[in-house]
This record gives structure tokens, sequence and C-alpha cells, in this order.
């Protein structure tokens, strides 16, 4: 039995690297110290039974078949989409996205149906952001806006902003949650109106005698700390104008900056949603929903983005990359998505809700496979190997589908420059 300190788990954005981990002779994977409640079932899961390295309609074949089966069925696709990515690491994202564009295929994260309204907020007023690091050592005032890491990050307050005196920690949301019960203080605020509450605080940081708005019970709060931090989710990132509310959140922010030192933070949901999006910026210059269809990376979210594409039933093909991610795909994409082939790449004792044509068991990153992982602050935290197993990486099954495309691609010009030679050294058969 090997015996190994400060692993990391990839299970949600904080992305924990301080666990504690036992390996049997037998690759048996048992945390002792450090695992939450997310992280033990995902470590036990890697131990049940034998999953097969590849199937075809869930029959075990071999790697090269399966590899040959996926080839074959996205050289024939018209419209493929590549989704997921939040379970792999930079070398799977960089091969998924390598992939796309060999295809003219979209390609697309769980940013999509998480904080794509952050992103979208983003890129139009910009972002004052900090390490997780300099949260624990500095802030006076934590805020979770819509956010309940209790529930979803369940180390989160233990490792980045533990209670101690001189720092208060608040709650803003529309119900009393788990964080809430245990928060300083908690500030409800209905349904739909955290846009306006925003504004009121804005308007009451130019203009003290201006009402208090929903939220107005923060404002001495936001005017009185020396270090501020607002970690915002998904209740704010989701709904028809939830960019115009998170834009409203960001402006504050900068607007709380003239006066002390304030900061925003997405929640960010799986464990390499942040990686995804920052490889896809890196190689396509945007940072999810990109489609190559005409051989140049394109960005148009709501035209390009995964979930509207199925939804539309645009997709003749689709390679599930963390088929676990797809669980918040609306029912619309998910109904079409049952009806074409599925490629899927799965960590063991992954247990998808959509059959596959091909399935692939991939080793995980940060047991079986080294990698790097990003951070829900952007950070990126190295991934070590505790364990050698036969399973593939996701990088090394998209990259051997790629290779297949490329000589299938490569010998489809071969040929049809050799029938271009034969026909102009005999221009009868040409007229033929």
């Amino acid at each position: 039995m090997a015996f190994f300190t400060d692993v990391t788990c990839t299970v949600c954005g904080c992305v924990c690297d301080d666990l504690r981990v036992d390996v049997a002779e037998d690759g048996h994977v048992s945390p002792i110290s450090g695992a939450c409640w997310l992280a033990k079932p995902w470590f036990e899961a890697l131990n049940t039974g034998r999953d097969p390295i590849a199937t075809i309609a869930d029959s075990p074949v071999s790697l090269e078949a399966a590899l040959d089966h996926a080839a074959a069925i996205l050289g024939q696709s018209k419209s493929p989409l590549i989704y997921g990515l939040s379970r792999s690491t930079t070398e799977g994202q960089r091969a998924a996205t390598a992939l796309a564009e060999r295809l003219g295929a979209g390609i697309d994260t769980t940013a999509s149906t998480g904080h794509a309204a952050s992103i979208l907020a983003m890129q139009r007023v910009g972002e004052s952001t900090c390490t997780l690091g300099e949260v624990k050592q500095r802030a006076d005032l934590v805020i979770f806006w819509g956010s309940d890491p209790v529930s979803t990050h369940p180390r989160h307050i233990e490792r980045y902003c533990p209670p101690r005196p001189g720092r208060t920690i608040v709650v803003v949301d529309g119900a009393m949650t788990e964080t809430a019960r245990r928060a300083d203080r908690f500030i409800p605020i209905e349904p739909e109106r955290d846009w306006e509450a925003l504004w009121h605080l804005r308007l009451g940081l130019k203009d003290s005698t201006a009402e208090g708005g929903p939220a107005g019970e923060l404002r001495p709060l936001l005017t009185s700390c020396r270090f501020g931090i607002v970690f915002f989710g998904s209740r704010l990132a989701r709904g028809p104008l939830a960019h115009r509310t998170i834009e409203a959140l960001l402006q504050l922010v900068t607007d709380l900056n003239s006066k002390s030192r304030f900061y925003a933070r997405r929640m960010r949901r799986f464990g390499d949603v942040a990686g995804a999006d920052a490889v896809l910026a890196w190689q396509t210059g945007y940072p999810f929903g990109v489609d190559f269809a005409l051989g140049f990376p394109r960005y148009n979210p709501g035209e390009f983005t995964g979930p509207d594409r199925l939804a539309r039933r645009e997709v003749d093909a689709c390679v599930l990359v963390g088929s676990d991610t797809a669980v918040d795909l609306p029912d619309d994409a998910k109904a079409h998505l049952r009806t074409i082939p599925i490629i899927r790449l799965d960590s063991p004792g992954v247990r998808s809700e959509f059959a596959a044509e091909v399935a692939f068991t991939t080793a995980a990153y940060g047991v079986h496979r080294p990698g790097t992982a990003y951070r829900l602050d952007d950070i990126p935290i190295p991934l070590r190997q505790l364990h050698e197993v036969d399973w593939p990486s996701d990088a090394d099954v998209l990259n051997g589908i790629l290779r297949r495309i490329q000589a299938a691609g490569n010998a489809s010009e071969v040929a049809k420059d050799h029938g271009g030679t034969h026909n102009a050294e005999h221009p009868q058969r040409a007229t033929a």
C-alpha cells in the first residue's frame, strides 16, 4: 500500500489539493482525510468493478476498433458537436479543440449551462479579481450572493474564508440555505429583485440619502470594509437577463474599489470548467460556444452554444467528454441527444444517462494520470499520478480519433490528386 499526501480533487471548482489518500497494491483508492461528501463517492467510484477500455453498442471491443468506429462516425457527420470538457484537463481540452477544428465542428463547455451570463457580463464591463489565497488571508467581508457553497462546494468556507474575529460572512439569497444558517448575517431578497438591489447599492455609494432598496442593510458593510469579496452563484447566472444582473454586480464592485479593495468571483461548479474556458480562449480566442464550420473559429452565444444547437436539432453526432456534466442540459437538448450517435468519454465508475454508440473508459486525472486543472479563481493546480492503469486518457482517445480522421483525409486528397493527373493525361476519359 502507498500513502500520498497533498492529493488534488477535481470534483468541484475548489480543486482542493490537501487530501491524504491510500492506494492499495490492486489500485484501490481510499481517501483518508480532506475528502468532502462530494469527493468521497468520486474516489470510491474509481474502484467499482473493472470497466472495459472501450465498447461499441455496449459490447466490449479493443481500443483500436473503438477509435476506428468513432472516427468513422465523425467523418460522416455534417454537423458534429464536442461538449463537456469540465472533467478533463489542459491536455484533453487541447486535443478536443484540435479535433473540433479538423472536423469543422462545434465545441462547447459546461459554462453554457452555468456561468455563460457571467462571461458575457465580464466581456462588457470587465472584472476585479483576486486569488482565493488573498481572500483567506485578507478579507474582512465575505458575501455569498445567490450561492450556497456548503451544498455545492463543501470545503470552500473551511479552506478559503473560515470564520474568524474581524471577518463578517453574509449570505444574500432568496431562501434560507445551509450556508445562510452558518453565516453571520442573512439578507433575504425576493426573486427577480437582484438587479434592482444592486443598482440601489450603487446609487447609495453616490448618494447616502438614497433609499436602501431590497438589500439596503448591506450598504454599511460595503462602505466600512477594508477587503471585501462577493462570491456569486447560479441563482444570479441563470435567467433571460442574467448577464445584466451580473453586469450590475461587477460595476458595483468597481465602484467599491474607489474606497477599499473589493473583488468578485464566480462559484464555478465542475472541477476544471475554468480550465476548459481558458484553453478554448487560448486556442481560439473565445471561451465557450465556438464553431469551426467555416474553417475558422466563430463565437456567438445562443447560436453556437451546445445546448441551443442540440435543442434546435442541428447536431447529428456528439462527443461527450465527461457525460455526467451533461446533466444540466435542458430537456429538449437531452431529447435530441438521445436520437443521434454519441461518443462518450468517462472516467471509471460513471454511469451515464445517455446510451453511446462508442464509449471509452478514460483514466482519471489526478489519480491515474498527471495533468493540470484550474481552480475557480483561475489558478492552475498540478495533478499527480498515484498509480498506473491501462485505461487511456481522454487526450489519448481524442488524439487517436484525430489521427484517423487526418489519415482518411490525406488518403482522400491523394486519391483526388491521382484522379486529376490521370484525367489530364487522358483528356478523352475526362470528356467521357
